[in-house]
């Protein structure tokens, strides 16, 4: 369960997407002045080198992040540019050679007024997020199993946020628990964004994942997906995906006209040019 170490996968096609929707969510709740929390149940380090031997043994960021910038110069998405913007932060304060991790862009993007709660397992990143927040009041960090950690925290006295969760999947029982995660923790935060991401292994379980959010009874959810190439038992993940529930109104839109260019551009940064795909879909109506 320890096992899994982001860094070897920092910046990459998954991570564009994760990413450029967190920076999304939390841009639009800071719209108002009134204080959002962040909620984080699998923060790993919070930020990364991309010359790391980590992150050099298959330099999965060639495939996303680094490929972006070709795109960059000939869009008009205000999404694609605020998670540049950030990224190019992180790099103006850390070195050309960083990538922000979650933790890095919710802290970045918070307000004096806004607070956060982070959950990390892995006793190495857990104290290379400790280093990045440990002098900022805002930001409380736990070293313990989010999965139970999250539900014992709510609801928070802040009645605004957004809870991103985003585990590794190394435990196939995770696909269940997230969904149980999910139900338990809109109970008692009702109004708060939940950001789900998964990755596409196997079609079969995130269809079931699907049909399960569906059927929790929770409304307002909205699914977006981004592939490098077709659905495949050789290539290991061929796709990711963010389910939201309660996502901005603003943001189907917006990804509706981000999605194929950045799908192209990245499938085709992987090897797998005219083979991407997405999905942007609406899985449970505002009405339930």
């Amino acid at each position: 369960m320890l096992s899994y170490r982001h860094s070897f996968h920092a910046g990459n096609y998954a991570d564009v997407l994760k990413h450029l929707i967190q920076v999304a969510v939390l841009n639009y709740l800071r719209r108002k002045d009134k204080p959002f929390i962040y909620m984080d149940t699998h923060a790993a380090a919070g930020m990364y080198s991309l010359v790391s031997d980590e992150a050099g043994k298959n330099s999965e960021y060639q495939g996303g992040i680094a490929a972006l910038e070709a795109l960059l110069s000939r869009t008009d998405s205000t999404l694609l540019v605020d998670y540049w913007k950030a990224v190019r932060a992180c790099r103006e304060e850390h070195g050309d050679n960083t990538y922000p991790g979650s933790p890095w862009l919710a802290q970045h993007l918070m307000r004096d007024q806004d607070r956060a709660l982070m959950f990390e397992l892995h006793p190495q990143d857990l104290g290379s997020l400790e280093q990045l927040t440990y002098r900022d009041r805002r930001i409380l960090v736990r070293g313990e199993d989010s999965f139970t950690g999250l539900i014992a925290a709510l609801p928070p006295k802040i009645r605004r946020g957004l809870v991103l969760i985003d585990p590794p999947y190394e435990v196939k029982t995770d696909y269940d628990r997230v969904v149980n995660l999910i139900s338990a923790a809109h109970r008692r935060f009702a109004t708060a964004t939940y950001a789900l991401w998964y990755p596409v292994v196997d079609r079969a379980r995130i269809q079931r994942l699907e049909q399960r959010l569906v059927r929790a009874g929770i409304a307002n959810i909205q699914l977006f997906e981004l592939g490098i190439c077709p659905d495949s038992d050789v290539h290991g993940m061929t796709a990711s995906g963010m389910i939201l529930v309660n996502p901005p109104y603003t943001l189907k839109p917006d990804l509706d006209s981000l999605l194929p260019g950045l799908t192209s551009r990245l499938a085709d940064a992987n090897g797998f040019a005219g083979q991407g795909h997405w999905r942007s879909e609406i899985l449970v109506g505002e009405q339930g």
